[in-house]
């Protein structure tokens, strides 16, 4: 399978500030707050929900392309991401705006005061799938996930239009939208992809039952956390598939996208749901034990191994042969 990732691409710029914030605030000035904090450490992480997939998917050998909009910065970023297996060809480079940056400073308290600038982000609505599959010789999945909102509504309308099967992936773009705004994107998508959380949120947004969902999409998978993951489909009796006991919880940023690439990456082997959903959840334990979105590596025979205890033998036959 052909399988494009819509979404965003960002550089993160994470600092820490040895004191407390709350301690630097006069009360009856904050109206008009003017300060600077010296801060104690830098680190520039590769980030962006589309990069994220992407990257994992192209760790595990299935060849993802990556559809979304950077700055003329990315090309470093994009050297990393060809040297991991991701086709980065269809990312639209922005004459006049930098990629994407989350600008954050953390205290000791672990109080955030953060920045996003969405930069060359904005440009993605100007992308044609269309353009892409005749690139690649045709597209058998898209996955749309969190982005410019335009840009993700003109991805999936493309789709519809043009009948490429499509994963609806608001993340972290559902607390903006509206009800409407939801259903046109979720409305015929092949998979819903959500937390448990956010499928709430989508359920009391839109006013749509989980029944009635069920029967506007085709495959519903929502994340549970350290309980794995749940596969809906209509009329069909729910798969839920538990996770591997992870060696330690570093830093869960990014496991939510880990759980996707590795979804996406069985559904490129063509293994069932099952199995699919098994790989994801690995691919989300290396993550969660590494800091950073895309700092982990993965090595075959020590994900083989780990994914056999956790899932059995049987499981690991259909999984290893495609695994690079």
């Amino acid at each position: 399978m052909r399988i494009a990732v819509t979404g965003s691409i960002a550089n993160d710029h994470l600092m820490t500030f040895p004191g407390r914030f709350a301690d630097q605030l006069v009360a009856d000035q904050l109206h008009t707050v003017s300060l600077s904090f010296l801060v104690d450490s830098l680190e520039i992480r590769r980030g962006g929900v589309g990069a994220n997939i992407a990257f994992g998917m192209g760790q595990l050998g299935a060849n993802p392309i990556l559809v979304g909009a950077a700055g003329e910065d990315f090309e470093e970023y994009r050297a990393w991401l060809d040297r991991h297996g991701v086709d980065t060809e269809s990312v639209h480079i922005s004459e006049l705006r930098h990629t994407a940056r989350f600008v954050c400073t953390t205290d000791e308290a672990h109080n955030q005061i953060g920045s996003f600038y969405t930069g060359a982000m904005s440009e993605a609505r100007q992308i044609e799938l269309q353009t892409v599959a005749e690139r690649v010789g045709g597209l058998d999945l898209v996955c749309v996930s969190a982005d410019d909102p335009e840009a993700m509504t003109r991805h999936t309308e493309e789709c519809r239009k043009r009948g490429i099967p499509f994963a609806a992936d608001f993340s972290q773009q559902i607390a903006r939208m509206e009800g409407a705004d939801i259903r046109t994107l979720m409305e015929g998508a092949t998979f819903l992809f959500s937390n448990e959380y956010e499928k709430e949120l989508i359920e009391t947004k839109t006013g749509w039952s989980d029944k009635e969902i069920l029967a506007k999409v085709g495959t519903r998978v929502v994340t549970l956390g350290a309980k794995g993951v749940r596969i809906e489909r209509e009329g069909e009796e729910p798969i839920v598939v538990g996770v591997p006991q992870e060696k330690a919880k570093a830093d869960p940023t990014g496991v939510g996208d880990a759980f996707r690439a590795g979804f996406l990456s069985g559904l490129a082997w063509g293994v069932d749901l099952e199995r699919a959903a098994q790989v994801g959840c690995m691919l989300a334990t290396l993550v969660i034990e590494t800091v950073g979105t895309q700092e982990y590596e993965l090595e075959r025979a020590h994900f083989m191994d780990r994914f056999t205890k956790q899932y059995g033998e049987e499981a690991a036959a259909e999984v290893v042969a495609h695994l690079n």
